[in-house]
């Protein structure tokens, strides 16, 4: 009989392809999307050290959301971003979806963080 694979288990083979083109250096660092259903979270990473320099998710107590799974916190996660990378001095990052499709909560955060200042 024919196992599925699941759908995380191939988001997770198109994120493994992604982030091996895709390196985060201390100068362009990668800029990695993770969606669940409830929440999205958003994490600039140094990949040469290993080292997480930014994080920001709409569980943050900051952001005071209700809701963690929609556009709109999406937005608001992908704007704590971008303050928050301003102030560590990162200006420009390399996008990294996480396997996800550009589209919806993931397009929401990435322009949310364009528009308040980082560049990718």
């Amino acid at each position: 009989m024919i196992k599925k694979e699941s759908r995380n288990e191939k988001r997770v083979a198109r994120h493994a392809r992604v982030t091996a083109k895709v390196q985060g250096t201390k100068e362009v660092p990668r800029l990695n999307v993770f969606r669940s259903n409830q929440n999205i979270f958003a994490q600039i990473i140094d990949d040469e050290k290993g080292v997480t320099l930014v994080s920001a998710s709409s569980i943050d107590k900051e952001l005071k959301l209700s809701n963690g799974g929609n556009v709109e916190a999406a937005a608001k996660v992908g704007e704590l971003l971008a303050k928050r990378a301003k102030e560590a001095k990162i200006t420009k990052v390399a996008f990294d979806r996480g396997g996800y499709l550009y589209h919806g909560r993931v397009k929401a955060l990435a322009d949310a963080a364009r528009e308040n200042g980082l560049e990718f």
